[in-house]
């Protein structure tokens, strides 16, 4: 009768550890940031800043959910469909529950400026270095060239 109990508490202790573990890590990461830099890379090439030296953006995570808006550099009003469509590849947009595993940060979006992230799960490597938040996605095709393997490297700057 004692091993069952010492079992059974040990198994509802470990459970609350990793509970308060997930839920202290998800809270830590809490917070509102603004972005100081997007990179890609393309098959290995070296990073190119593809929204420009100065993309704008904010990312908002509570203790369940991801926000994120960004755009490049020097946007300019579109008239024509030329220049509407120049503006739809300059933002990106979307938002949904997240969850931590580890160093993954996975976000089941709901929402998207792209209805093909609807319903997806967007995984990113992330770590928190002080104020800094740097989120690295995993090796995906690449959206202006499927035939190739890009990766987009993104720091975060708190402000709240």
């Amino acid at each position: 009768m004692k091993i069952r109990r010492g079992v059974r508490f040990t198994a509802v202790l470990a459970l609350t550890l990793m509970t308060s573990t997930l839920v202290h890590a998800q809270t830590s990461v809490a917070g509102t940031y603004r972005l100081v830099s997007y990179v890609v890379e393309v098959d290995g090439e070296q990073p190119k800043p593809t929204f420009g030296q100065a993309p704008k953006g904010y990312a908002v995570l509570t203790a369940t959910r991801f926000t994120t808006v960004f755009t490049a550099e020097n946007r300019k009003f579109g008239r024509t469909t030329e220049e509407k469509a120049a503006l739809w590849d300059s933002l990106i947009a979307y938002s949904g529950l997240y969850r931590l595993e580890g160093d993954k940060l996975i976000t089941s979006v709901d929402t998207s400026w792209n209805e093909s992230f609807n319903g997806t799960q967007q995984t990113r490597i992330w770590k928190l270095e002080g104020n800094r938040l740097h989120l690295t996605t995993v090796p995906a095709p690449y959206s202006r060239d499927p035939s190739k393997t890009a990766v987009a490297r993104l720091i975060w700057e708190r402000t709240e």
